[in-house]
């Protein structure tokens, strides 16, 4: 084929596909307008998932009647002039794209008056023309109102996921500037219901307060400089603050990590990693924290445009970066409780013998456990479904967390919690099979507050959540009553139970469901710590006999290892 040339329209699509993915997409580039035009006030408003309707109100500056159509021209920005500009870039847009790329995807209309005008330009564009100019009173600020996003573009709209799913990915962008601008006051109304309000007071605590809830803002704590002792050693020209929650509370997935960069919304591999490194012996394994991190630096130290949406940057020194980072979340945490000094943590089997030495022991083939041990797991884990456990005499508990048993060949020391998360996730997975869950009521209604994105998915999975018995009504903004819990949670905690399955991503209905019975059951088996009587330890054992699969937890951990009577023997040189 020849080269040619493209007309404007085609690239004003291919353009647009760059910058706007989805609905979120749009209210990101529209918040980040108003952020930029110096708003202290900013309500957002979308029906049918953002798919039929997007409003963006604010109270900035406006735009000035003359330089109104030129908004909607590619490139035309207010932010820069030269190149040179990007090294001392403070705001958070700079392309000029993001109006046009909007226009060309969907029906647009402003409404906008800047200060000291006598009145205010009305501008409506369909395919990226505008076919009405006029002139419309409104106080000082700016409408922007998006109508059928991608009514042009059919096979974008295949991509959309349901209303519920993108209702929630507007109220994750919202959220995230919310929390990096808390003296803005963000109002988010979706579906005609009000799901995130904030003060604008410009506490950040008030803003977490707005999002999680008071219980979970009582679990955070302010990353304090000065408290922590982490400036020793750091650039003076960077700096950290924001909020990390305390070791006691924790999240099963990392979606609540908000990381900003000079207050730009950014997703950061090495950010994460940072975090969590200075949760490392804090957090269990598979948990994470929650955190508001903001990173103040030169502008010439980060490079901001390497993402088509900006939601990625490049740091002049990573290294340093991640270094002050660690450093001040480390030292915030440090000033809550002493951390105990652990000389050595197990290790995972690497075909070493362990240290200090203790014997000739050797490790089977079958998965390792994660603490040194003389013992190895049975060659029947490889196997699961074709060798049963052997029935087993307890003999006692160790550590308050391992049961003691013995078995026709040698001892054998179960993971009391592993083992009961077995038990209770088969246990559930047969009666949602049969349609018969054990529920157990409240004895008084409980209350759940959740996220704008918690809502959300609640509202999308509230039928199927019933099915695993949960009874829950709606009761005031982002608060539901909960009336009943699964009977396997009715001495666990099914609240954060029932918080882990709402952060989870959408999965297929078999993975879904697969999902909840492991979170059900995990919340509500035995907790490691616990001291078990001689008839509950029996119990447990008893029940782990008759699973399908004895020898691993639902999440592949071994619930038990094995100390074979030839390898005691040849401990103690009888062989």
């Amino acid at each position: 084929m020849p080269i040619r040339v493209l007309d404007e329209k085609t690239i004003a699509r291919i353009a647009a596909g760059e910058v706007i993915e989805r609905p979120a997409s749009v209210v990101k580039e529209l918040v980040e307008n108003a952020l930029d035009a110096g708003a202290t006030q900013i309500t957002v408003e979308v029906r049918d998932g953002g798919v039929a309707f997007i409003r963006v109100i604010d109270n900035a500056g406006g735009i000035a009647s003359a330089e109104a159509e030129l908004a909607f021209q590619r490139h035309a920005t207010s932010k820069l002039t030269r190149i040179d500009d990007l090294e001392r870039l403070t705001t958070l847009g700079f392309r000029g794209e993001a109006l046009p790329s909007i226009a060309a995807v969907a029906d647009v209309e402003m409404v906008t008056a800047a200060d000291g005008s006598a009145g205010g330009a009305l501008l409506a564009l369909k395919d990226g023309v505008i076919i009405t100019r006029t002139s419309q009173a409104r106080s000082r600020g700016t409408t922007i109102t998006v109508k059928s996003l991608f009514r042009s573009v059919p096979a974008r709209l295949k991509f959309l996921k349901s209303t519920a799913t993108e209702n929630s990915h507007i109220a994750a962008v919202v959220t995230r500037y919310a929390l990096a601008f808390p003296e803005v006051k963000f109002v988010l109304l979706s579906e005609g219901r009000t799901v995130l309000q904030t003060t604008g007071t410009g506490r950040l605590l008030d803003v977490v307060i707005a999002v999680y809830g008071a219980e979970i803002a009582q679990k955070m704590v302010a990353i304090t400089a000065a408290a922590a002792g982490w400036q020793a050693g750091a650039p003076a020209d960077i700096s950290v603050t924001g909020m990390v929650s305390s070791p006691v509370l924790s999240r099963a997935g990392r979606d609540a990590l908000h990381f900003f960069v000079n207050r730009r919304a950014i997703d950061s591999r090495l950010l994460t990693y940072a975090v969590e490194e200075a949760y490392t012996g804090l957090l269990m394994q598979g948990r994470h924290p929650l955190a508001v991190i903001n990173i103040t630096l030169p502008p010439a130290l980060v490079d901001v445009n390497v993402h088509p949406a900006k939601s990625e940057v490049k740091f002049r020194d990573e290294r340093v970066v991640f270094a002050v980072v660690q450093k001040a979340v480390r030292g915030t945490l440090v000033t809550l409780a002493p951390i105990p000094r652990i000389e050595e943590v197990g290790r995972s089997y690497t075909g070493t013998r362990p240290s200090p030495p203790i014997g000739r022991a050797t490790w089977s083939s079958a998965p390792a456990p994660t603490n040194d041990s003389v013992a190895s797991v049975p060659e029947a884990v490889q196997s699961p479904l074709s060798v049963s456990l052997p029935a087993l005499r307890v003999l006692g508990q160790v550590a308050g967390n391992y049961i003691v048993a013995e078995g026709p060949d040698g001892v054998y020391v179960i993971d009391q919690h592993a083992a009961h998360e077995r038990i209770l996730y088969e246990k559930v997975k047969r009666e949602k099979e049969s349609a018969h869950i054990e529920v157990q009521g409240l004895l008084e209604a409980a209350t759940l507050e959740v996220t704008p994105a918690q809502d959300m998915a609640l509202r999308e999975c509230c039928r199927e959540l019933q099915t695993f018995g949960f009874t829950l009504e709606p009761f005031g903004e982002r608060s539901y009553l909960v009336r009943t819990v699964p009977a396997v949670l009715s001495r666990g905690d099914w609240s954060t139970a029932l918080r882990e399955m709402l952060d989870c991503p959408s999965q297929a209905q078999a993975e879904r469901d697969d999902s909840i019975c492991k979170t059900i059951a995990c919340h509500g088996a035995v907790r490691a710590g616990k001291t078990l009587s001689d008839e509950e330890m029996r119990a447990l054992v008893r029940q782990l006999e008759q699973t399908e699969n004895p020898f691993t937890c639902p999440h592949g951990r071994p619930t038990l290892i094995h100390l074979s009577k030839r390898q005691m023997e040849r401990e103690f040189g009888r062989v």
